[in-house]
């Protein structure tokens, strides 16, 4: 497709950028902002660039946060004793719309993946580590998405915490393996959440 302005051209390339945006959609939205007022271009480019440079990353459990530490861990309503360990953002907010826990997350920035020179240095392990000797924490919820990096990450989990008095569980197996835990709706993944087996169980299956 032609477009008669070079810009027009360059704002679409970058919405193309987005995942999930195609060039039709990416051409959709830009003819939509250039309908509008300026102002509300101006607002939203404003909005995304202070996003980029105000963001910040919880100095406990490494969530995205508008100050120094997150607004769930600040929460006193919350249980700081049970820890749901999540892979990243997503997967956080996926546990966090079931309303099915009301405990605290860790943030690993990843899963421990050979094959992509991912090891655990790469991840926030050490402060999970760090936390579980210096909080009083009772459990570990693995909800770690049910693929091989996943299980393997699981693994490694456990065996350096396995001097340590915590409980380590899993999420169930209603999630099917080899799933993304973004993508299970919400019903299902609040039920994993809800019913989670301790971690030995599994290895002894």
């Amino acid at each position: 497709m032609e477009f008669p302005s070079k810009l027009i051209e360059q704002a679409v390339q970058a919405f193309t950028r987005l995942p999930g945006i195609g060039r039709k959609s990416a051409t959709r939205l830009v003819l939509y902002l250039l309908q509008q007022e300026k102002e509300e271009s101006e607002q939203l480019a404003g909005s995304i660039s202070k996003m980029r440079t105000d963001i910040q990353f919880c100095s406990i459990c490494h969530n995205v946060s508008d100050e120094k530490t997150c607004s769930i861990c600040t929460n006193s309503m919350r249980r700081n004793q049970v820890i749901c360990v999540v892979e990243n953002i997503r997967d956080l907010l996926a546990v966090e719309n079931t309303q099915q826990f009301n405990g605290v997350y860790h943030v690993l920035g990843g899963k421990i993946s050979p094959i992509d020179g991912i090891g655990p240095d790469q991840l926030n392990i050490a402060s999970l580590v760090n936390r579980v000797k210096e909080q009083d924490v009772g459990e570990l919820i693995m909800a770690l998405s049910p693929t091989i990096e996943g299980d393997t990450t699981v693994f490694y989990l456990s065996k350096i915490m396995k001097d340590l008095s915590v409980k380590i569980t899993t999420i169930a197996r209603g999630v099917g393996f080899g799933g993304e835990l973004e993508y299970v709706d919400e019903i299902t993944l609040g039920r994993s959440i809800m019913t989670r087996q301790p971690f030995d169980h599994l290895l002894q299956e």
